[in-house]
């Protein structure tokens, strides 16, 4: 009988992974169950392929996705990461690997010890960020410490953006991932990092504003800020005692500056409620969060001292505009991502594009070096996108060496020894996810 694969969730970031797992079956004769919650989409992504069958997927009822984790010899979960704890239990109870790109978080930890004891793999954060950063970044800093080198500053940044040839507004910017992720980006937070060997703190509303510049020539100038926490991954790279250690996102330049007027604007909170928001337009909800009697173009572009370019921006935007909220009811951040779901959407032909860029320094044997690391991926289309591959290639390519019998860890692992990142980042590259690398003495 042949071997199956579950893959639950079909959404944009499985495009590639069901494409490639789809080769894969039908080279090696195993079987996928593709599952959705929306049989639709499950069967439209699975395009009457062989070698598999796609099919909806109450999520929430325990005897139907029980029914199908039980069939399954390894689960890929793709669902969000609020639901993949429903699928570990199920996996933990009937003994599946599992794959996932989400983060641990405190519910997979808690069954950790038990996954151990059953000798299962619960191959956690295995997509873009997490997972390649976590990949390429471990394999560089494994061949700095391997050759006695001793790191002392390690900087990386990850964007989710729009490709040259797509860049059409004036934000440099279209949705390539969950909306609501990108209004509430570092929401709810202060952002810790370390400097020169002291610890820093950017507040939510000042994060937007303490932006790191990045030139990488031919491939474009980005702003990067704050991820929430990078010292948590200081002992998961090995690097306890690093003094600068700063992990961040990248967006085009000028990006940072008008969204950081949306903040202060307060639009990006999503715990106020917009009273008769079916009835209100942009117009009057920024005219209800700033001071009476002020003009609010000019006020905000003289509380912030606004480039021009940022005032621009915010008016092509339309927060100004006397045009309904399109939202029955809701916060302000609901209704501004109603907004840039709209201004920001990929139209037919655009692509996408994935940039990360790793910069380590290092001394070894008196003498100091800098190594960057960058990956730029575009995507083919609207389908076919860079996110896809990114995300959904690292978890389909280990389910592959799981099938294939060449990954045998247990317990709940993250891509970072590399028992796990050498197999996979040499896959990722005859799928042409290339990173590119130099290294320079410093003086």
């Amino acid at each position: 009988m042949s071997q199956t694969i579950l893959i639950i969730g079909a959404g944009k970031s499985a495009t590639v992974l069901i494409q490639y797992l789809q080769q894969k079956a039908v080279e090696n004769d195993w079987y996928i169950l593709l599952a959705d919650g929306d049989e639709a989409i499950a069967k439209n992504k699975w395009n009457n392929a062989p070698n598999g069958t796609a099919l909806g997927i109450d999520i929430e009822n325990n005897l139907n996705r029980q029914n199908l984790v039980q069939k399954a010899d390894i689960v890929v979960s793709m669902m969000p990461a609020q639901l993949h704890f429903l699928v570990a239990k199920d996996c933990l109870q009937f003994g599946k690997p599992l794959f996932t790109a989400s983060y641990v978080d405190d519910n997979m930890r808690s069954i950790a010890t038990e996954i151990e004891s059953k000798q299962l793999l619960f191959l956690c954060e295995m997509g873009l960020d997490p997972g390649i950063d976590h990949m390429s970044a471990m394999a560089i800093i494994d061949e700095i410490h391997e050759k006695g080198g001793k790191i002392t500053s390690f900087k990386s940044h990850c964007g989710g953006l729009i490709a040259p040839e797509s860049d059409d507004n004036p934000w440099h910017y279209k949705i390539t991932w969950n909306p609501r992720n990108v209004v509430l980006a570092g929401a709810g937070g202060t952002a810790r990092y370390r400097e020169n060997g002291r610890t820093k703190f950017i507040p939510y509303h000042q994060l937007f504003e303490r932006i790191t510049h990045v030139d990488l020539g031919e491939s474009g100038k980005f702003e990067g800020y704050a991820n929430r926490d990078s010292l948590k991954y200081a002992t998961l790279y090995g690097l306890d005692n690093i003094p600068t250690l700063f992990r961040g996102t990248f967006r085009k330049d000028g990006f940072c500056e008008a969204w950081s007027a949306l903040i202060y604007l307060g639009l990006t909170d999503e715990t106020t409620f917009i009273p008769n928001a079916s009835d209100t337009t942009w117009k009057e909800l920024i005219a209800s969060l700033v001071p009476e009697n002020v003009q609010p173009q000019d006020w905000i572009a003289q509380q912030l001292n606004l480039s021009q370019r940022a005032q621009d921006m915010l008016l092509w935007l339309g927060i100004f505009d006397d045009e309904p909220l399109d939202i029955h009811e809701g916060s302000p951040a609901l209704a501004l991502q109603r907004l840039i779901e709209e201004k920001w959407r990929l139209d037919d032909g655009d692509k996408d594009m994935i940039v990360m860029w790793h910069r380590f320094r290092y001394h070894n044997r008196g003498n100091k070096f800098e190594i960057q690391s960058r990956l730029i991926c575009e995507g083919d289309d609207t389908t076919y996108t860079a996110m896809s591959k990114t995300v959904g290639l690292p978890i389909a390519i280990a389910a592959r060496l799981m099938m294939k019998g060449e990954l045998t860890l247990t317990g709940v692992h993250l891509p970072v020894i590399p028992e796990i990142y050498e197999p996979v980042l040499n896959e990722l590259q005859s799928c042409g996810i290339v990173f590119q690398e130099t290294e320079n003495a410093l003086p």
